[in-house]
C-alpha cells in the first residue's frame, strides 16, 4: 500500500471566508468546488508530510497547519493587507526557517514559512 494524499479538513458554514483567505491571501487555486466543500491548492506537485509535535518551535504552540511560501515577506504582506496580525513573528529561527504564526478565519493557527537560503 502507498499513501497517494494526504488532506487537511477545516470545518466551516463560512466557505466565503475561506476563499478569501486561501485563495486571495494566500494565492492557492480552487481544485475543487461542491458547495459544501472546497479544496485549495495548486497545480505543483508538493511534499506530503504529517508532523507529530509536542511544541511548536522556539517554546510556541503546535500550529494546525504549516504552510511553506516561497516568498514570506510578500505573504506578511499580503496577511497584513488584509487587516491579520501575526501572533507570532516573522523571525528567523535556529533550525533555518524564517516564519510567523497567524490565525485563519476559523481560528486556525499557521505557521507561515520559508526556508532560508
Amino acid at each position: 500500500m502507498q499513501v497517494r494524499r494526504i488532506v487537511a479538513n477545516i470545518a466551516s458554514p463560512d466557505l466565503e471566508k475561506a476563499a478569501a483567505f486561501y485563495r486571495d491571501i494566500l494565492g492557492l487555486d480552487i481544485l475543487m468546488d461542491h458547495g459544501w466543500i472546497v479544496t485549495f491548492g495548486n497545480q505543483a506537485r508538493m511534499t506530503v508530510q504529517l508532523s507529530i509535535a509536542s511544541e511548536g518551535g522556539a517554546g510556541t504552540p503546535v500550529p494546525d497547519l504549516s504552510i511553506e511560501v516561497d516568498d514570506i515577506a510578500e505573504a506578511e504582506n499580503r496577511v497584513r493587507a488584509a487587516g491579520i496580525v501575526p501572533e507570532y513573528g516573522p523571525v528567523n529561527e535556529s533550525w533555518g526557517v524564517r516564519r510567523f504564526f497567524v490565525r485563519d478565519p476559523f481560528g486556525r493557527l499557521l505557521n507561515i514559512l520559508s526556508h532560508a537560503g
